[in-house]
């Protein structure tokens, strides 16, 4: 198995989440959207039609978006499922990753900072102020759920789920922005206890082989 993958794409780090959580071995294969890779002709069209990360290479089979790739490895590698059978369960669990996946990461990601400083002209604070108010605005929907759902030590019980492998990389994307996250303390506990996990941190950016500062 192989993933195309930017060690600091969140979307990349969910995957790696899920992957080291299933005990899957795979081998890394850099993309560097810093440098624009992901748009080259050549991975377009061999690789990922939506010029994305990241993308899985299972055999003959190609997949992008990390929510689908978790879902197929869940599918097929059922140990230890991350997006639960239990309809209710599985609807919130749903609910919170799509939160993050939805409504937090897509108005913040490179691409979108990107598009506001060339295209827009916003200074680099006119920047970080719109970064900082939609992750405020997201991460108090998530700090509510987690609050509703009062599961603890993860956010829905005692194992982790893709709500996990979804709320981990945003919130260390947010603290590498640099955001102001004491409002949101049970997401920042369940940060804290994935953080001592084996798998959560095998998956982190600083391990990853393309890693930068």
């Amino acid at each position: 198995m192989q993933l195309h993958s930017f060690f600091n794409s969140s979307t990349s780090y969910r995957v790696r989440i899920a992957l080291a959580l299933k005990g899957i071995a795979y081998e890394t294969l850099p993309v560097n959207i810093r440098t624009g890779e992901h748009r080259a002709a050549d991975y377009v069209a061999s690789v990922n039609p939506s010029a994305l990360v990241p993308t899985l290479m299972d055999r003959d089979f190609r997949l992008g978006q990390s929510l689908a790739i978790i879902d197929y490895l869940d599918r097929q590698y059922p140990e230890q499922r991350l997006i639960p059978l239990e309809p209710n369960l599985r609807a919130r669990v749903l609910e919170f990753s799509l939160l993050i996946a939805c409504e937090i990461h897509p108005v913040n990601n490179l691409r979108i900072l990107r598009y506001l400083e060339t295209e827009l002209k916003v200074t680099p604070q006119q920047k970080t102020t719109w970064y900082k108010h939609w992750i405020a605005e997201g991460m108090g929907g998530v700090e509510r759920l987690l609050e509703r759902s009062d599961a603890g030590p993860w956010c829905f019980g005692a194992q982790p789920t893709l709500a996990d492998v979804c709320l981990v990389p945003q919130i260390a994307n947010a603290l590498r922005m640099e955001c102001d996250l004491r409002a949101y303390p049970r997401s920042l506990a369940v940060y804290a206890h994935a953080s001592k996990h084996a798998a959560f941190e095998a998956a982190q950016p600083l391990y990853q082989p393309d890693y930068s500062a």
